[in-house]
């Protein structure tokens, strides 16, 4: 195993991040996921990997070792971001809280616990920009250096410039130094569903089956043109967010989240799972499970794959 491509995802959720590095030729060897749905929709799609099924905060790293029977060469993953996004209304004011009060967001530091106990080649954790605000980024510097990794790179990459079909802009926390080539090709919605058949529950694509929407919603939905949303909330900061918004075709869509659903460009509906999976550039043979709600969240809260495809290949010439 020294010499193979191992990879142990952290906070993996369904495992967009790892179906990246899979397609560019790395071996999935264990997760860790707290939530059930996540963590069997992983072992679906990862039947190799061994899933350690708890919350982070509870697995020593020694059972993630003896689990493995090695050190993974590489660690990534993306701790949950809600402590730090901007578009929070109830993000704790002072930064240094964000990361040593709030529960969710002291998470970070377990990451850097298993990081610095395993001690990989390469790590490489993703989480909002915002992660860096007010100073943090220096913070978690400090952090990484204390458990041994003193050249930390933040690394802000912009999902459709490497063939996503949707708007992400994200932070690539790492021991290296990523900077893919950017694509020079820009993949629309229209590029990434306009193939797919109407949805129903009995063709073999999974996850597209149809989603309900209230009569009262679907009148209001018909109104709507290319870029208009049904439902506008204020954020962190006053920032107004949009839900319900009616994609247009022919350009990328709005960042994909657990939260947010889309209006298809030309029909009265909602997009399918299937279809807001293919805006995060999943691969029709990666499924979800759960209620429609758990499969939303775990397409919305995964790494883009064609970005995680990217970083992949940076990662790869570090290690070959």
């Amino acid at each position: 195993m020294s010499s193979e491509l191992t990879v142990l995802d952290l906070f993996a959720g369904a495992g967009g991040f790892s179906r990246g590095f899979a397609e560019e030729g790395f071996s999935i060897v264990g997760a860790v996921e707290v939530d059930p749905l996540a963590a069997e929709a992983f072992r679906l799609n990862f039947p190799g990997a061994r899933v350690f099924e708890e919350d982070v905060r509870e697995v020593h790293s020694r059972d993630i070792l003896l689990g493995l029977g090695f050190r993974p060469r590489v660690i990534i993953g993306g701790p949950p971001c809600e402590a730090y996004s901007r578009a929070n209304p109830r993000r704790e004011r002072e930064p240094l809280d964000r990361l040593y009060k709030d529960p969710v967001g002291s998470l970070v530091l377990h990451y850097i616990r298993i990081v610095g106990d395993l001690e990989p080649e390469v790590f490489v954790m993703e989480n909002v920009p915002g992660i860096l605000d007010e100073g943090l980024g220096e913070v978690l510097r400090e952090e990484f250096s204390r458990v041994g990794y003193h050249d930390v790179y933040f690394n802000v990459l912009v999902a459709e410039h490497y063939g996503t079909p949707s708007h992400r802009v994200r932070v690539f926390i790492s021991n290296k130094r990523i900077s893919p080539p950017k694509t020079g090709k820009t993949i629309t919605v229209w590029d990434a569903i306009g193939d797919l058949p109407p949805p129903d529950p009995y063709y073999e694509i999974p996850n597209h089956e149809p989603v309900t929407l209230s009569a009262g919603k679907a009148k209001r939905v018909a109104k709507l043109r290319w870029g208009e949303a049904l439902v506008h909330y204020r954020g962190y900061g006053g920032r107004v967010l949009r839900n319900l918004v009616r994609l247009h075709p022919y350009r990328v869509a709005p960042t994909v989240m657990g939260s947010s659903r889309f209006v298809h460009p030309f029909e009265n509906r909602l997009l399918t799972v299937r279809e807001q999976a293919r805006l995060m550039g999943f691969p029709d043979t990666h499924v979800f499970v759960g209620s429609k709600e758990a499969q939303f969240n775990q397409v919305g809260e995964a790494v883009p794959v064609p970005l995680a495809r990217a970083i992949a290949r940076e990662v790869k010439k570090t290690l070959l």
